[in-house]
């Protein structure tokens, strides 16, 4: 199929190699400021796509992020932080990178242009007509993350994506795909930068707001989070002296008896 790779097209800079370093981070800088405007252009595919893993959520579904290399990773990061933010069970949201988890750290040869082992890798979490699978890929082209969709659709589990080439082969393969057209990168067809970052961001609103609409966040408070440092229990106490009358002693030890700041707030007796 014909379509054009912007990801892949011309830096909008030459001959990077004699910039000074303040003029490297200053165009950098100015590639950067463009991102969230191409994000926000992306704003009815995200909310169609956020309202989907709502509704399956509420029906007991899990939601998935596929990808390689950099995409991958992005998914991974976005996916581990849910049950320390949120309080939500481990396996609620999942991130699989192509290679597996060696490829986290290190790239592994060939592994994204597997056509298999995604699907291999999905059923590995008994993905269910419940779960949202959302492939993620700058270009557009991955097979293996293509090939997830494919098999995800024809097994009527809905699919989406994250990419940054309109009419790509991975946009048109998802049921709600969100495009994000960040243009040419700083350094040649380094995806890592623009597009990496335009997909963190939308990676954000999707977690975000579905925990939010799940009932995971009170007022604007983490009140489900882990309290798996000291900064984030006295973090939690804080809160807690924020919703009810105590001191700092009495919100310790309610947060130590319950496990959480909701917990405490729900069970404390004036």
């Amino acid at each position: 199929m014909n379509f054009t790779k912007t990801t892949e097209q011309s830096s909008n800079y030459e001959q990077l190699e004699h910039m000074s370093v303040a003029d490297l981070l200053s165009n950098i800088n100015n590639e950067d400021k463009t991102v969230p405007i191409a994000v926000e252009k992306a704003l009815p595919q995200i909310e169609t796509l956020v309202t989907k893993v709502v509704e399956k959520m509420k029906l007991g579904g899990r939601l998935f992020y596929i990808g390689a290399g950099t995409s991958g990773r992005l998914g991974i990061v976005d996916a581990s932080e849910c049950p320390p933010t949120f309080g939500v069970p481990f396996d609620l949201v999942n991130g699989i990178i192509a290679g597996g988890d060696k490829a986290i750290r290190k790239a592994v040869e060939n592994a994204e242009d597997n056509t298999t082992q995604a699907w291999i890798d999905l059923h590995e979490h008994n993905i269910n007509e419940n779960d949202v699978v959302i492939g993620i890929a700058a270009s557009g082209t991955t097979p293996y993350v293509i090939s997830g969709l494919e098999q995800c659709n024809e097994n009527n589990i809905i699919t989406g994506c994250i990419t940054c080439n309109d009419g790509s082969p991975l946009a048109l393969t998802a049921q709600f795909p969100i495009v994000v057209v960040v243009g040419p990168e700083f350094v040649t067809g380094s995806s890592r930068m623009k597009a990496g970052t335009a997909q963190k961001l939308v990676l954000n609103m999707i977690s975000t707001a579905t925990m939010i609409q799940l009932g995971r966040v009170k007022g604007n408070k983490m009140v489900d989070m882990q309290l798996s440092n000291d900064k984030l229990v006295d973090r939690g106490v804080r809160m807690i002296m924020g919703e009810i009358p105590v001191d700092y002693q009495k919100a310790s030890e309610l947060l130590k008896e319950f496990g959480s700041v909701r917990k405490a707030v729900d069970n404390y007796k004036k």
